[in-house]
């Protein structure tokens, strides 16, 4: 029953792991020391949004942005021909800042039970995740202006993996503060209400080739998904999956929380038995 649900959080670990020890190594290279089989790239070359800025300004301006390297262009390149394919799967995933909200999430379930994830009224949270397409655009127009990475002032991702480094300015810390706080409240705060790359991202669920689906002919009506989508989606009430939040974890699906088999499932198409 809980097969997927497994295999995600192992898959996770995995890339906090990497990613913690490849930040750890490109310190201990600066100081003479690493691991010699371990990369000891920066957090801006293991970046993808990094990738995704530069590519902005170089379209706009015909210049780079400074510190991104070029292993954040190769790497936003596969994130988004893996969206393309299966939807947003990097940030419910990969992306190691979702994966330490959701670790923190997991205390606050124990704290505040059903209540949970359910502090924020509908309305107020349709509205509020608009916000991170503000927050896209800004960064993508100052950065360009700029030529300076303006994003990893506010960075709450750069702020986790770097906090001892002493490169990490006060507004970054600010708001990882208010992100591990939030995440003991809401479910991916960050994800859900502020990241940019999740919000260029999420824009794949319209024309991904694997999408998620209801069958509406097998839906008990049990609500279900609902209440187990992080990102408080209205699962039930839809047959095709196309909200921008939607990070595809696969939580609602019926390998995991759906009772009834091959009810909420990824695939390519609609089902045989549709009209």
């Amino acid at each position: 029953m809980k097969k997927k649900f497994k295999i995600r959080h192992l898959v996770q670990l995995l890339f906090f792991g990497l990613i913690t020890l490849v930040v750890i190594n490109h310190q201990l290279v600066e100081t003479g020391d690493g691991i010699s089989f371990v990369g000891d790239d920066s957090l801006h070359g293991i970046c993808p949004f990094g990738g995704v800025v530069t590519l902005y300004q170089l379209f706009t301006t015909g210049t780079f942005v400074q510190k991104i390297h070029e292993s954040a262009v190769i790497l936003m390149g596969l994130v988004f021909i893996t969206s393309i394919i299966a939807g947003p799967v990097f940030c419910s995933w990969v992306c190691p800042l979702g994966s330490f909200q959701e670790f923190l999430g997991k205390i606050g379930k124990k704290i505040f039970k059903k209540r949970y994830n359910q502090f924020v009224p509908k309305k107020l949270d349709k509205i509020m995740k608009y916000f991170r397409y503000f927050v896209l655009i800004w960064v993508l127009y100052v950065t360009a202006k700029s030529g300076y990475l303006v994003f990893k002032d506010y960075d709450p991702y750069y702020a986790l993996f770097n906090f001892w480094t002493g490169e990490v300015v006060i507004s970054a810390f600010v708001v990882l503060g208010f992100t591990i706080l939030l995440s003991l409240l809401v479910e991916r705060p960050w994800c859900k209400y502020a990241c940019p790359y999740g919000a260029l991202l999420g824009i794949t669920n319209r024309f991904s080739i694997f999408k998620l689906r209801r069958n509406k002919k097998t839906c008990i009506s049990c609500h279900a998904c609902d209440l187990t989508c992080p990102m408080n989606i209205e699962i039930m009430n839809k047959e095709v999956i196309h909200d921008s939040s939607c990070i595809r974890c696969l939580e609602c699906s019926s390998d995991n929380i759906c009772p009834v088999e091959d009810t909420v499932t990824i695939k390519i198409g609609g089902y045989k038995n549709e009209a």
